[in-house]
């Protein structure tokens, strides 16, 4: 049987039935050679291709950009210039009335190849598209633990976890969102264990954004799905690792993935969560408890440590020691501004340290920021701008900001001690308590997935409590987190000894 043939065969079985137009059935267009091409108008990179065969001519169009030349050689070219008939068992014949969907197939990648003599439309998926191979990341390093991060492809992604979790119980629910990328999402989580509650309230979410146009990175959807967006703390958490998403897929969560993007999302997250890197779990308990208790406790350190010298050389001087005050004060003895002036001018200093160095090459923003720290820093004692005690206070500020794994944590730090400064030089000591109570107060309103995002500070269950500020054995940690309300309450038999 001829190539010609098959295709003419196979195009009237899987013809879909024709539908009476309804009153509000959206017209469709019919698919043409030159429907395609005015739809494609002045795009370059796009490649109209003629092969004449034994039987006729054929028409190859595809994205240049999109597609290596190798493998459109060997997957369409060859099979249709020797006549093989495997082409035609991998491919799908095309709606000649749904012309939007042939240009969307285009734009993914695939080849579309017109025979003349049937006319007929069939696509192939050629899509090879150039992509970043797996490497290691210094977005979330780790000294133990996987090495393997996400890259910008999601399928890639995809077998990622997969590769951790053998289950059919894992499922992924493909969406296509965006008015015009129309970018791929998948929606991740265990059909065993995840609440449904919390399930069909992340799809409800994503389905609410597909019309959005502006979908280059997964921190958007992030972002138009929080609860409460005008809160400066991020009410998911985002990671580029794929231990941390199998943990948190295993606990009962809700996993959002895009195409073109690296990070993941978890939904959904708590306060405490933000501050607790995997490798929490692959070191000892002891270590880790540490290192969690100086990260959580850092957060507030960091927003309070400058306010609190503005708060005390302006309205409380008797909070400090005598001897220390007065080496305050004979450090100031040269600066002309008041503290909350003097603060400030340092910290827009770091600030502009901190976001040159990030937006330059790696070994320069390193010496920028170094040689730039030290030199500004040295001058403006010198000079009498500032006091050499507040460069040591400013410089544990922003060391503390940096430990928190989560970079969007880190960033509403920044934001938060600008909040106090200015509290504490208009109201001292007050400012910042009041500032303190409204703070805690926004916290404990503030929810993820509709879940209280203090939790477990205000634990649903006491299970939450042994992996917390402080991480208990892993012998102990027998139960999923509350939070996940997942059907599978247990990690392991409380038996098992």
């Amino acid at each position: 049987m001829s190539l010609l043939r098959m295709v003419h065969k196979l195009t009237q079985k899987k013809q879909p039935k024709k539908v009476p137009p309804a009153p509000l059935r959206k017209k469709k267009e019919f698919v043409t050679l030159q429907a395609i091409k005015e739809k494609l108008g002045d795009i370059d990179d796009v490649v109209y291709q003629k092969i004449r065969t034994s039987e006729g001519i054929a028409t190859i169009i595809y994205y240049r950009s999109l597609i290596e030349q190798e493998i459109l050689l060997q997957m369409v070219i060859n099979p249709l210039l020797q006549q093989e008939e495997t082409i035609v068992h991998s491919t799908e014949p095309l709606d000649k009335e749904d012309l939007s969907n042939v240009i969307s197939l285009l734009t993914q990648g695939f080849t579309i190849v017109f025979i003349h003599k049937e006319n007929v439309f069939f696509s192939l998926n050629t899509v090879s598209m150039p992509q970043r191979s797996i490497s290691i990341s210094d977005k979330e390093s780790s000294v133990i633990g996987p090495q393997d991060f996400f890259t910008e492809v999601m399928d890639t992604n995809l077998s990622l976890v997969k590769r951790r979790i053998h289950s059919s119980t894992l499922k992924s629910k493909n969406y296509t969102i965006g008015a015009e990328s129309n970018t791929k999402v998948s929606v991740l989580y265990l059909d065993n264990i995840v609440n449904k509650e919390n399930l069909d309230k992340v799809i409800t979410k994503v389905e609410e954004n597909k019309d959005y146009t502006d979908f280059y990175d997964v921190s958007i959807l992030m972002q138009l799905m929080e609860d409460q967006p005008l809160s400066p703390f991020p009410q998911y958490n985002m990671t580029i690792r794929a231990d941390l998403v199998t943990k948190y897929l295993l606990d009962g969560r809700v996993v959002v993935m895009m195409d073109n993007s690296p990070e993941a999302i978890i939904c959904p997250t708590s306060f405490f969560e933000l501050f607790v890197p995997t490798e929490d779990y692959y070191n000892r308990w002891t270590s880790s408890s540490l290192l969690r208790m100086l990260r959580f406790f850092g957060f507030f350190v960091t927003i309070i440590l400058t306010p609190t010298y503005i708060s005390a050389l302006t309205f409380h001087p008797e909070l400090m020691p005598f001897e220390v005050l007065v080496n305050l004060q004979e450090s100031r003895e040269r600066v002309p501004f008041p503290p909350v002036i003097e603060v400030l001018f340092i910290e827009l200093v770091i600030e502009i340290l901190r976001e040159a160095g990030s937006r330059m090459p790696a070994k320069i923003g390193q010496t920028i920021g170094i040689v730039g720290g030290i030199v500004i820093g040295t001058a403006a004692v010198e000079a009498g701008l500032i006091s050499n005690v507040l460069v040591v206070l400013v410089a544990i500020s922003a060391l503390l900001s940096f430990l928190p794994p989560n970079y969007l944590i880190s960033n509403t730090s920044r934001f938060i001690r600008y909040v106090f400064i200015l509290s504490a030089g208009m109201f001292g000591m007050y400012g910042q308590m009041a500032a303190f109570a409204l703070l805690f107060i926004h916290l404990l309103n503030l929810t993820s997935l509709g879940t209280p995002y203090m939790t477990p500070g205000i634990p649903r269950t006491w299970s939450d409590l042994l992996d917390n500020v402080v991480r208990a054995p892993i012998s102990l940690l027998r139960f999923k987190k509350g939070m996940s309300r997942s059907h599978q309450n247990k990690i392991r038999p409380l038996d098992e000894e």
